[in-house]
This record gives C-alpha cells, sequence and structure tokens, in this order.
C-alpha cells in the first residue's frame, strides 16, 4: 500500500472520528449549572473546545488508521469473511 492512500485513509477516518466523537464529553448548560442564553436549546452544550476534539478524533484516526493497515498487511479479515450470506445460505 503506498503512503498516499494511508493518508487518505486517515484523513477518512479523521472525519469520521471528528463526527462519531461529538456527542461524548459534552455538558449542557443545566448540568454545568449555567444560565441559558435567551433562544438556546436546551441540548446545546455549554462550551465546545475544539482543539481538545480534534486532538481526540486525531488519536482515534490514528489507531483506526493503524489496525487497518495492519489488516491490509496479515489479512487477519478478508472481504469472503464478510459475505454472510454465502456463508448462511451458500
Amino acid at each position: 500500500m503506498r503512503w498516499t492512500s494511508i493518508v487518505a485513509i486517515y484523513f477518512l477516518f479523521f472525519v469520521a472520528s471528528a463526527f462519531i466523537l461529538l456527542p461524548f464529553g459534552m455538558k449542557t448548560s443545566e448540568e454545568v449549572g449555567a444560565d441559558l442564553v435567551p433562544g438556546q436549546a436546551d441540548s446545546a452544550p455549554h462550551e465546545f473546545d475544539l482543539v481538545r476534539h480534534l486532538l481526540r478524533a486525531a488519536g482515534l484516526a490514528v489507531l483506526l488508521t493503524g489496525l487497518y493497515t495492519l489488516n491490509y498487511i496479515y489479512g487477519w479479515i478478508e472481504p469472503e469473511d464478510l459475505d454472510l450470506y454465502r456463508r448462511i445460505y451458500g
């Protein structure tokens, strides 16, 4: 696998991780005990630390990219392993 492919796969995992991790670690203004701003949704986060969020997403993306690359090299899970229809009915 080329290094450019690994960078592209990392970027895809990074974007997916950023979206998946959005709800984790967030506290609403009610949970913190702060007053709501007029017009604010009850579920809106009190604070959002973008740098911390992106670092978490980057760490998860490194882990997932490493696992994907190792699976590509060693072939732990092959495409045939994911074909459940043929495994059940074939």
